[in-house]
């Protein structure tokens, strides 16, 4: 009897997946915009279970993003193995705005997927999505889009191959387009194949908001033409609304080694009833068969997205919910957590100075495309809970710590302890849609003036809810419903912003004080999945990738 395997496979946001394997094992590399470390890579023995096993880009040698705007930093990282080594192409990108989009494209190395990966070999600056294909004849090879500035012209110029020299650790000859990419335009994500004596280009196109697709097409040259697949886009959400892959595109293909060929692609899970996706772009899998003239096309027919595909034959039985907690008892941090931008400073994040405690001194604003003390895990289910216990005491109103929901700079809720002039300790609670500016949908409340404080977020598909307690079991809930689907690119301009919802904690003191707070613990737990939201009186929910 066929095992299946359910969608998505990584759930909240990972985007951009590129995918290899290595004999019995898989890898898949997925993007990380301006959260640090740099790239998600995580491995698999059946297609169906996967685990977080590192996040390459690690020291400022190989990235720094001090600066670079929301959804800047890494960029559709590729991942290959070739002669015994691993090889990661990947974009920095350091302006989206504007004609320019300005970013580099770099390549590092490493003998196993754990290890230290290698210093960045810069590659070129002409486009981003750099992809390696190394060809059966030695020849290794790299593409990318290219970005074209000029008014009046097509920003997705097209896919630039050229010559990369492992040895020497440069490009070689000129670069040559190859691809102008089909009708459905925002040609990108390039990746190559070689089978059969075709070379198979597959490439993201269409945008990567709701009308988002993979393309394919193939030539007897490396160098073109290339005749676009009579079925293409080989697998899109476009004409298929009521899908539960929404999104679909940007994908990479892997041959198992029992010779089936699996697809890897980008996806979103939209809220019901309201059209967005709070857990960003995920990755989901699908089988793919070999036609009888050499095209690749879905095995279950058509292109729509599946949520169910059958699997290999060793697949085994996991628990999907996720649980976890830390007490902050070791110098190492849950590896779900991450930073923006880049590593935080030992002496200002650390469970040293105060035993069982994670003690963060406060940085910039939550706005500020520089250094934070901030650190969050995506969320990965509709419904949510997360806690946290604070002993925080502020000396003005400049010193804030707490409990964050957040997408990006314009894009937050969060629930902080601060010092009113009249009040003294409050509680208090910032949001921010879409702006550089916040509001604050509650009164301060008043808390004593010494001791603990609980906080819980709990979400619950397009609502938020904060509540606190002084003793970790009575709660208090804080009357004021947020709307949670705010924390998401379709809120924030899905054309410049392509991350996802994350939870965490942070401190900050815009004073340059660095008082600190310290948090006892923080916990993350999802919940059944099978409630419906209601149906909101404000329905923000759109089909179209610019809302």
């Amino acid at each position: 009897m066929p095992k299946f395997i359910k969608n998505p496979i990584l759930k909240g946001f990972n985007p951009d997946p590129s995918i290899a394997r290595v004999g019995q094992d898989y890898y898949i590399a997925t993007s990380t915009f301006e959260w640090f470390p740099g790239v998600q890579i995580h491995h698999s023995t059946d297609l169906a279970n996967w685990s977080l096993v590192t996040r390459p880009l690690n020291r400022p040698s190989q990235l720094n993003m001090l600066g670079n705007p929301n959804s800047g930093g890494v960029w559709a990282p590729c991942l290959s193995w070739s002669d015994g080594l691993f090889y990661l192409a990947y974009s920095d990108i350091k302006r989206l705005e504007g004609n320019f989009k300005i970013g580099n494209n770099y390549l590092v190395t490493s003998k196993t997927i754990e290890g230290d990966w290698s210093d960045p070999v810069y590659l070129n600056s002409s486009g981003f999505d750099p992809s390696i294909f190394h060809d059966d004849d030695g020849r290794k090879w790299l593409l990318n889009m290219i970005w074209d500035h000029r008014p009046r012209r097509n920003s997705f110029y097209g896919i630039s191959i050229q010559q990369f020299c492992p040895k020497d650790q440069r490009l070689v000859g000129e670069p040559r387009m190859i691809f102008k990419g089909s009708d459905l335009g925002c040609t990108e994500g390039p990746h190559m194949y070689k089978r059969d004596g075709y070379y198979y280009l597959m490439t993201a196109e269409g945008g990567t908001g709701f009308d988002h697709a993979v393309s394919l097409a193939r030539s007897r040259n490396i160098f073109g033409p290339f005749e676009i697949a009579p079925n293409n886009p080989i697998l899109t959400s476009v004409g298929h609304a009521e899908a539960a892959l929404q999104r679909a595109g940007h994908g990479d293909i892997v041959e198992t080694s029992e010779g089936e060929t699996y697809l890897v692609h980008l996806c979103g899970r939209p809220i019901p009833n309201r059209g967005r996706c709070v857990m960003g772009r995920e990755t989901a899998i699908q089988k793919m068969r070999w036609t009888e003239d050499d095209w690749l096309e879905l095995d279950a027919g058509g292109n729509e997205p599946q949520v169910y595909v059958e699997g290999p034959d060793n697949i085994q039985s996991s628990n999907t919910r996720i649980f976890e907690r830390d007490d902050f008892d070791s110098p190492n941090l849950l590896p779900s957590f991450q930073t923006l931008r880049v590593a935080l400073d030992p002496r200002d994040i650390n469970t040293s100075d105060r035993s069982g405690y994670l003690r963060m001194r406060g940085g910039r604003s939550i706005c500020t495309p520089f250094e934070q003390s901030l650190i969050a895990r995506r969320q990965q289910a509709f419904r949510f809970s997360a806690t946290t216990m604070v002993d925080f005491d502020p000396r003005n109103f400049q010193q804030m710590a707490g409990l964050v929901y957040y997408y990006g700079a314009r894009n937050y809720c969060y629930l902080y302890i601060t010092l009113d002039e009249e009040l003294g300790r409050v509680l208090d609670m910032a949001f921010a849609e879409n702006s550089e500016s916040y509001t604050s949908p509650v009164s301060p409340i008043s808390i004593p003036e010494e001791g603990s404080v609980w906080l819980r977020a709990d979400v619950d598909y397009d609502e938020l809810r904060f509540s606190y307690s002084f003793d970790g079991y009575s709660w208090i809930g804080i009357q004021e419903k947020i709307d949670a689907s705010v924390m998401s690119d379709e809120c924030a301009g899905a054309h410049a912003n392509f991350t996802g919802a994350f939870i965490g904690l942070c401190c900050q003191d815009i004073s340059g004080r660095g008082h600190y707070a310290d948090f006892d613990f923080f916990e993350y737990g999802e919940r059944n999945e099978a409630k419906r939201p209601p149906v909101m009186e404000e329905a923000a929910g759109s089909r179209s990738s610019d809302s």
